[in-house]
């Protein structure tokens, strides 16, 4: 039966969600309640359906915000969350008309690139997103760590409202001096303090942390919840760190150093962090933290080329030219021509050329690599690089590296 996609209007967001759920029945969500809940947070012109008669049968949601790149350049890109196709509709290319419709408008929008959170590696790489950013879960044996560091600035405990007044501001700082970080919407906080409930998701009920420098000024913030554990009566209880970030390494290794020395506490297990986390360097046994993983985390797909190679500084200086090989729906895709990337002093320059490449990659590829945070030489093992000069792909591989690697804490 054939396929119409399209936004969906106001009244339909209820079915939409039921939708959704037929896939993601893991959450057991109330349809009609998640409808209410988001109905005046989420921009309905970008909530998308694929319909049979009346029926919708997949969906689609993005919504916009900014990605920062290496050396602080924010660019508009448009984050992809909320997909799904009905289990009775499956292979039969749904998500792919979705995903050419959500191109269409993402390139209209002038936005220069697409990300997401894939729930399922094989999914997106054949629609040209790459794994662009990594985490991995951190667990921290208190009773054996000690941070070898004086208290920096001052600690205190809030609760969310007081918490909420301040968090838009410096979550603002944070992501603008992160690469691979984005803004988030501002609602989602009132459900991450625990201020409203998420439908069919327990209320968050934790402490909240404020780190202010020397000067007094706000830098950092924590928050976290517990787990408890009385074996025999020894307080062997689990703090699990929602989250913990700062506008400065010291901020976030003071943090670290207040949690470490937190009464009834045998464990700390922190999700989402750097594959190479900066606390472990200041610890007097460096073995009382263990890091699993590091898995994928931000997925991103390039519409516009040039501008997200030009806008990133780099690490290194060289010129090369760049084949990008990119098919949509059997049609040359945003990425697709050649580009000739200069790199001098840090800043850089990007623009189609007709001069012969020095190196052909896939969209995929050059995405994942495009941060900085994945190898080239590893995003094209399979996907058949073609070398035109001796060297240039290794050349490209060393110029996209950057010493400080992305990282994305913000799950949509």
């Amino acid at each position: 039966m054939p396929q119409t996609i399209r936004s969906i209007q106001p009244e339909e967001l209820t079915d939409w969600f039921a939708a959704f759920g037929t896939a993601f029945y893991i959450w057991g969500q109330d349809p009609a309640a998640l409808a209410a809940a988001r109905h005046d947070t989420i921009e309905i012109d970008r909530v998308v359906g694929a319909f049979e008669d009346d029926v919708i049968v997949g969906t689609f949601r993005t919504f916009g915000t900014k990605l920062t790149l290496p050396g602080g350049a924010r660019i508009p890109v448009n984050a992809v969350s909320g997909v799904s196709v009905r289990p009775t509709h499956r292979r039969r290319g749904t998500l792919s008309r979705m995903i050419q419709d959500d191109f269409a408008r993402a390139v209209a929008r002038g936005d220069a690139a697409s990300i997401l959170i894939a729930s399922e590696w094989p999914i997106y790489g054949r629609f040209g997103y790459g794994p662009a950013t990594w985490h991995a879960r951190w667990t921290l044996r208190v009773r054996a760590a000690r941070l070898q560091v004086q208290p920096y600035g001052s600690i205190e405990v809030v609760d969310a409202l007081a918490a909420r007044r301040v968090i838009v501001d410096l979550w603002r700082r944070i992501a603008e001096a992160r690469p691979g970080e984005i803004d988030r919407p501002e609602h989602r906080w009132d459900f991450d303090f625990g201020i409203l409930e998420y439908p069919g998701r327990p209320r968050w009920n934790g402490q909240i942390l404020l780190h202010r420098d020397p000067a007094g000024e706000l830098d950092g913030w924590a928050r976290f919840h517990g787990e408890e554990a009385w074996e025999e009566g020894i307080p062997d209880n689990v703090l699990e760190l929602d989250e913990l970030h700062g506008v400065t390494f010291e901020a976030e290794v003071d943090l670290w150093r207040h949690l470490s020395q937190m009464d009834l506490t045998a464990t700390i297990k922190a999700p989402t962090r750097r594959e190479r986390e900066p606390m472990t360097w200041f610890l007097s046994d460096g073995r009382a933290a263990r890091m699993t993983g590091p898995a994928d985390f931000l997925w991103l797909r390039l519409l516009d080329v040039e501008r997200v190679l030009a806008e990133r500084t780099y690490d290194r200086d060289g010129a090369i030219v760049i084949e990008v090989t990119d098919v949509v729906g059997g049609s040359p895709g945003p990425a697709a021509g050649r580009y000739r990337l200069e790199a001098r002093n840090g800043a850089a320059s990007c623009a189609r050329t007709a001069e012969g490449p020095d190196v052909t990659v896939d969209a995929r590829s050059l995405g994942a690599a495009s941060l900085g945070g994945t190898r080239l030489i590893d995003a094209t093992r399979t996907s058949g690089p073609v070398e035109h000069r001796a060297g240039a792909l290794r050349e490209l591989d060393r110029l996209l590296s950057a010493a400080d690697e992305p990282w994305c804490t913000t799950w949509f």
